[in-house]
């Protein structure tokens, strides 16, 4: 009994502090809403309307763009064939793909990744594998794709959004 009371009155706490993120985001607050959320204030990306999860929205360049926030990063990525120009994934610390048994995923962001949907896609399809939810994305294209906290060329962040991102950081 002394569990249940002791799980009770930490579910109220995590209600009040979903509550609270729910009113700051103005959607319910999962990984999924508060990851679309961070992409806009620190990526200037336009979110659609309708949230859905081929995209999400717009670069400030107008590319189209998938937004994924993994608590860990365990080397999956959720794809869609003919889904957005790019995915910009938000994630945890790095992790094999293993039981959650006596784990948490606290929401952080150590990284920030920015793949070619289509050369991932082409990636994938090279290897005999379709494009689904939880593709096995190989470590290379991560490691290419990899815009913080290294600095990559093809998308360089700025001093503001690096320090932002480090506010989220384990």
């Amino acid at each position: 009994m002394d569990a249940m009371k002791q799980m009770a009155r930490l579910i109220r706490m995590r209600n009040r502090v979903d509550a609270d993120l729910a009113a700051l985001i103005g959607r319910p607050a999962t990984a999924w809403h508060i990851g679309r959320w961070i992409a806009a204030q620190v990526f200037g990306v336009e979110l659609e309307k309708s949230a859905t999860k081929a995209i999400g929205g717009r670069l400030p360049d107008g590319r189209t763009v998938g937004v994924r926030w993994y608590l860990k990063q365990e080397g999956v990525l959720d794809l869609r064939d003919g889904g957005p120009d790019l995915y910009l994934v938000l994630a945890g610390p790095k992790a094999p793909a293993a039981s959650s048994r006596d784990t948490v995923r606290p929401m952080v962001i150590d990284a920030v990744y920015l793949f070619d949907a289509a050369a991932v896609v082409a990636d994938l399809k090279s290897r005999g594998r379709k494009a689904v939810t939880a593709s096995s994305v190989r470590a290379e294209l991560w490691d290419a794709a990899e815009i913080y906290p290294r600095h990559n060329p093809a998308f360089p962040l700025t001093g503001e959004q690096r320090a932002l991102l480090a506010e989220l950081g384990s």
